[in-house]
Parts: structure tokens; sequence; C-alpha cells
């Protein structure tokens, strides 16, 4: 493991530089021991922070109390009605992002920058282990600044940003705590966060713990068996916990930080198995940036993080079935330059070092993915530059990625040479109203699983075959955006095509087959092989909106659409519904009120293995929140409920869409408290 050694020193060594620096220079100058530095602001998009230049990449931001109330059990479930983005659905415990109807490891997840480093994009009944409820802020974006971040993420990325790391340094201690309960599955969820410093060192924790039962449903767990299941459905409890501390040195050169979390979870498979998974995992991040690092350049970011995963899936009754782990250690490295001819933008290296298996659990064998190593490493810019009335940015990136399984498996090693290119434009032709056009090359290696899997999958009831020849997904997508930006009432409107070559799906004919993979028309498992083949995805987006900053009405109207389909086989799989819905609020001092109505259309769209056609269904929310101060804090009592009208809902994005709903109308009741 010399690349892993090498990585660690190269980590340990930048650190030492600025904390050395910071020595000299806090003897200096009493300024200087202040360390009071310009605030700092992390995002996914180094270039610019504004979301009204995101017309490029399709930004949303979710930040405040837009974020609170929109807070649920998963990271899907959180973003699932957002403009464009849908979830898998896999009961409470487990739900991931669907951008534009691309999942999986076509859309990165990252946490304050880097990788979760979990397992959620190996198959949908695993979490993604990042905690909602403690994000001070959640990111989805797309087009060029996502070449900083992956060649893979055709889809896009979600960053989740919980500033463990502290930037700036706080002169009293500030924070914010909740309480929340739940009515549908008997939910009971702490959360908070705290800031601080002690001269010039930033402190930082946070924390949360959300308990819920077995979810209740409208009707019957089987809308073609008015004799299954009804009431609460059965293993679709969660438990959660999580805790995090951070502390970082900060002064006028810069600041350098660490991180540590810890994050448990227990959860149950809403399957006919009724299996269930424990998860634990735990995380080193360290971070920092100097300012005017170089000559040419004014910052220097650099960040790493070292992760252990693992989550055990058992049977009903406890019997641990298969382990799953995934170890890695990812570095990144950010020059940040001014305007060189006018062009402003950053240049960066990337590695990554994963080790990753999924084993039985009795005996250690490979059953289901085995042992085996990656690394990556990736050379990438993205830049920007005015030229007239046209923002101009285009990005690149170079990475080679091996994967090796272990050698007792008789398979063979791979390697991609991967190359992912952007290039776009925004035209400013008003003060108000921009319209874009970009358009974007990318590569994506196969999965480990995609390659190796060779087993059996207890949770999503699957035999999965892998194909260690597979190549290396290229896509072709084109977007093109129109906005208005400015005033009370604002719009835009986004349509995109994408062109994906060698496009990686896993295919299931019906075939029964038993832990061996021996054919079986009693068995429990349904063969799976992940195949390739030309797809084709588009679709379109509009959103308009009155006054949502303001006091007074708001309002709010959207719609999007994306179809994906194999050329010349019919649709792709798990292809989210056409959707609209509008949003009405009004504030006035201490009150907000809301409605929140998203009507899905039915879905019959469906690959040539799929046959459950998904019914439309109109989902309501309502909010009332009431906020005033108390002594230093600030309290704001809320009152929520979803799915108001009790509908059956079925996500046909969701594996489980014919045998699981979503839950019924829930009420939530709680209290924030912010100092």
């Amino acid at each position: 493991m010399v690349f892993q050694r090498t990585l660690i020193t190269s980590a340990v060594l930048v650190l030492l530089t600025p904390i050395t620096q910071a020595q000299a220079q806090s003897s200096s100058s009493s300024d200087s021991a202040s360390g009071t530095i310009n605030t700092v602001t992390v995002t996914s998009n180094p270039i610019s922070s504004d979301e009204n230049m995101q017309v490029l990449t399709s930004a949303k931001i979710l930040s405040g109390p837009e974020l609170r109330a929109k807070v649920g059990t998963s990271l899907g479930d959180t973003l699932g009605s957002e403009l464009g983005v849908s979830a898998s659905g896999f009961g409470a415990g487990a739900s991931r992002p669907i951008i534009r109807g691309l999942e999986g490891p076509r859309v990165k997840i990252l946490q304050n920058g880097m990788g979760v480093a979990d397992v959620s994009s190996l198959s949908n009944d695993h979490a993604v282990a990042s905690e909602s409820a403690t994000a001070q802020q959640i990111e989805v974006l797309r087009g060029p600044a996502a070449l900083l971040y992956g060649s893979g993420a055709i889809g896009g990325l979600v960053n989740v940003i919980d500033n463990r790391i502290p930037t700036i340094l706080n002169k009293k201690m500030t924070g914010e705590g909740e309480v929340r309960l739940g009515s549908v599955n008997q939910e009971k969820s702490l959360s908070f966060s705290l800031d601080g410093s002690s001269g010039v060192i930033g402190l930082h924790a946070d924390g949360a713990s959300r308990e819920t039962g077995n979810y209740k449903i409208p009707g019957n767990i089987s809308l073609s068996d008015p004799t299954s299941v009804s009431g609460r459905v059965p293993s679709s409890f969660t438990r959660e916990s999580s805790l995090a501390l951070g502390a970082s040195v900060i002064q006028s050169w810069g600041y350098v930080g660490v991180a540590v979390q810890t994050l448990n979870d227990h959860y149950g498979i809403p399957t006919a198995e009724r299996s269930f998974i424990d998860l634990k995992q735990n995380r080193l991040d360290i971070d920092g940036l100097l300012n005017s690092p170089l000559y040419g350049f004014d910052t220097l970011k650099y960040k790493f993080s070292a992760t252990d995963y693992k989550h055990t899936e058992k049977a009903e009754d406890g019997t641990p079935v298969t382990d799953f782990k995934n170890q890695m250690l990812e570095s990144r490295i950010l020059l940040s330059h001014p305007s060189w001819a006018g062009w402003q933008g950053s240049w960066g290296l990337q590695t990554e070092q994963v080790k990753f298996s999924a084993l039985s659990a009795a005996t250690g064998r490979a059953d289901t993915v085995p042992s085996t190593k990656s690394n990556s490493v990736a050379l990438f810019f993205v830049e920007q530059k005015q030229i007239a009335d046209v923002m101009a940015s285009t990005g690149m990136r170079f990475e080679n990625v091996k994967r090796t399984p272990d050698a007792s498996t008789g398979l063979k090693a791979r390697e991609f040479n991967l190359f992912s290119a952007s290039v776009g434009g925004l035209w400013q032709f008003d003060k108000s109203y921009g319209a874009g056009l970009s358009l974007s090359w990318a590569q994506r290696a196969p999965a480990t699983e995609e390659l190796y899997s060779a087993g059996p999958h207890e949770s999503t009831a699957t035999f999965d075959i892998g194909n260690a020849d597979m190549k290396k997904e290229a896509s072709r997508n084109l977007e093109f955006s129109v906005q208005k930006t400015h005033g009370l009432l604002r719009w835009k409107v986004n349509a995109f095509l994408n062109k994906v070559n060698n496009y990686i799906y896993g295919h299931t004919n019906g075939i029964k087959v038993d832990e061996a993979g021996i054919p079986d028309t009693n068995a429990e498992f349904t063969l799976r092989n992940w195949s390739q083949a030309s797809a084709t995805i588009r679709g379109s987006e509009a959103e308009i909106s009155y006054n949502q900053l303001g006091e007074g009405w708001s309002g709010r109207a959207f719609a999007d659409y994306s179809r994906g389909s194999l050329d010349n086989q019919g649709s792709l799989p798990l292809q989210p519904a056409t959707r609209t819905g509008f949003d009405i609020a009004y504030r006035t001092g201490a009150w907000r009120a809301g409605v929140d109505v998203l009507h899905a259309l039915r879905q019959d769209r469906l690959a040539s293995f799929e046959g459950f056609v998904t019914p439309a269904y109109t989902k309501v929310d309502t909010s009332l929140t009431y906020t005033h101060p108390y002594q230093d804090m600030q309290l704001t009592w809320f009152l929520m409920a979803k799915n108001l009208l009790n509908q059956d809902i079925r996500l046909s994005t969701s594996v489980l869409k014919e045998t699981l709903p979503q839950p019924g109308r829930n009420v939530m009741a709680g209290l924030r408290v912010s100092f």
C-alpha cells in the first residue's frame, strides 16, 4: 500500500505547512492573532456562488427554513419534490435522489465536497450515509462544475454541506436545535448544531437521533391483492443516530481543520423477506485553505477524507447474511486563480483509493461481490470568462480508473482511461433575462458490482450477474435554458437531451433462481444481469414563482418531464412520472403558512421486463410556523402535514412500486431553537 502511505504523508505535510506559518504569524501581529478573515462559503461550484448564474448548471440550493421544512427520513425523501429530482423510494430507511431519470453511480453524492463513501449507488436498499437533519445547505448541481467531482456524474451531483470544519470565528456561541414528532410512523427525532471559538480555533459539534416505527398506508400493500397487508408496512422502521466534532485554526492566511463523525443506522427492508440492515460508518475529514499560495493563484484548497463503512444485511430472525464493506481514502487539491486574460477558474487533482466487498457473513466467501480494490487519479479544470454579454464556461477532466478483484477469484483486472468535457454560455440579453446553452461529454467506468457481481442480494431478492468485459459508458449531453432572475415574478425553462453509448442497466426476465443461481420456480431470487445498450434520455422542466422571499402572498408553479429509452428496445426501467404542481404561501410578521401540491401522472412507459403501470396521484402538503424571541433565542413552533389527502402514492422510480406504497397522511409537530 505504498500509494496509501504516500497519500497520508502528503496530507500531513500539507497540513503542517499552514500550522507552522500560523505559529510564525501569531507572534508578529495582533491583527493576525485575532484570526479575523472574510467569510468563506463552501459550495460545489468554486467559480460562482450566485444561484442566478447557475443557468449553465441547473442548480437548486436548499437552505434555511426551506430546507428545514423539507427534511425527511432520507436524502431522497428530502429532495424528491424538487424540480427534475425524484426518489428511489425503497422504504423509509433507504431512498436516494434520482436526477432526470438517472440514478446510482450516475449521480454523485458528496458531503462538504467529498464523496460520502457509502454503497448507496450499488442498490436501492442501501441508505445514503449522510444526515439531512444537521445539514446547513444541500445543493443539486449539473453542468461544467460537476466535472470537479467525477467523470461519471452525468446525472449531476448532490452536495450536503454541514460546515463541520469551521471557516470563520464566531465571537459568541451560535447554534440550532430541533425536536420533531410524527404521526404516520410514530417519529421521534432530535438534532442539534453548535458553533463557537476559543482564540484562533473554531469549534463545531452536531448530532442527530431519529426513531420511527412501521409506517401507515392508506390501503393495501398490493393494489392487485385486496387481502394483502394493510395498516402498517412490516419492516419499515428506522433508527438512526450520528455525532460529529470539528475544529480548525483560522487566521489571515486561511484555515486548516479536522472533523470526525460516526453514524449508526438500523432500518428495515419492507419486502416479503422482512430483512433489515445494520449500518455503521466512521469518517475523518481534513480541510484547509491557503490565501495567495503561489504567484498567479488566489487560493489553494486541500481536502482529505478517510472513511470506514460497513453494513450487514440480516434475515428477519437476525441471522447475518451478507457483509458489505467499503474503505475509502480520498484527496483533493484545488488551485483557484483570479483573472487570466479575463478567464477565472480552478485547477485540481483528485485521488481515490477504495476497497469494497460484499461477502457471505457465514463463510466469508465472495457470494455477492468479491473483494475489489479500485484506484483512480484525475486532473481537471473549470474556467469561465465574460465575453460581451455572454458568460462562457468550460471544463475538462482526465481520469484513470483501475479495478482489481482479489486474485483468488480468477477475475481479470480492468483499467479505464476516461475523458470528460463541458462547454457552455450564458447570454444575459437583459438585466433580468438570460439564456444558456451547454454541451458536455462524459465517460464513466463500470462500477465494481457491474463488473464482478455473481450472487444473491438478500434485500432486493435478486441474483446479480456482472460482466467483467463491460465497456466504459460514454454520454453526450445538450441542454438549453432560459430564465428571468430579477423582480417579484421569476421563471425558468430547461430542455435537455442525453445520448449514452454502452449504457449499463440491470436486466431481468423474471427467471427465479435459488441462492446458488439454479433455476427454481419456487425460489425467492430473481435473476438480474448487468447489460449494456445505447440509450437516449430527454426531457424538460419549467418553473414560475412570485415573491418568494417577501412578506404577503407568494406562489410557485412547476412541471418536469423526463423520458429514457434504450435504442430500439423500449423504455429504460424505473422512469420518473411526468409531474406538475404549485405552492402557495403567506408570510406576515412571525407567521408563515403554506400549501404545496404535487400531481404525478400515470406512468406507463415501461421497460420490456416491467409490468406494473404506476397510477397517478396528488400529494398535498401543508405547513404553519410561528417564530418569536425568547431571552437570547429564537423559537419556531411548527405544524406540518404531508400527504394530507391520504393518497396511495407509488413511485415509478421505486423497484418496490407494485408492493410498497409511500406513507399515508403524516402530521408532524415540533420546536426549533436558534441562538
